[in-house]
């Protein structure tokens, strides 16, 4: 019964969000003891308890960009577009732009980079962080940078991180850049 109802919600979330859900299904179908395990990770990955959206999703989109060429990213745009992230924050993370974000944005954006490249800065903007929504804030953004990372890893290990593809918001191209140049 409880893999019957697994099933059916990876299906509602393969078709609310246009994500190829195969990789989950596969892991049910060969390990249910393994999938179980893992599901409450997606859970965890929508925790946020003090940081606004803007910086929660850049973390994510971050963490994705670090690890994935498309599909992990898009699914991670679309879920900040329904949550409410502006698309035009959205776009400025993807392109790597912090003049074009706004505050929380940036202060995600950097944290999360910073950490994803072992920059050296992570002390300074984690500290950024907690002056600015405490240690449930950083918390909140490793939570969303890692949770970001976790999902094409996995999906990569299995196998099924086959397919590239161009990221849209609201079904606009947006040139992805994943480093610094």
């Amino acid at each position: 019964m409880r893999s019957w109802i697994a099933r059916r919600s990876l299906r509602a979330f393969a078709k609310r969000y246009g994500y190829d859900v195969g990789y989950l299904e596969m892991m049910l179908n060969v390990s249910p003891s393994a999938f179980f395990k893992f599901a409450p990770l997606m859970k965890a990955a929508a925790h946020r308890e003090a940081v606004p959206i803007d910086a929660s999703f850049a973390a994510k989109i971050v963490g994705a960009l670090a690890e994935d060429c498309g599909p992990c990213t898009q699914l991670v745009v679309d879920m900040a577009l329904e949550a409410g992230m502006a698309k035009d924050q959205i776009e400025a993370v993807l392109r790597r732009d912090p003049r074009a974000m706004n505050d929380a944005t940036t202060l995600g954006f950097r944290f999360a980079d910073a950490v994803v490249r072992r920059s050296g800065e992570d002390d300074e903007f984690r500290d950024a962080v907690r002056a600015q929504w405490g240690p449930k804030g950083v918390i909140d953004l490793t939570l969303a940078l890692q949770m970001g990372r976790m999902f094409p890893m996995v999906k990569a290990g299995l196998g099924y991180a086959k397919e590239c593809r161009r990221v849209t918001v609201r079904g606009h191209n947006v040139d992805v850049i994943k480093q610094a140049a």
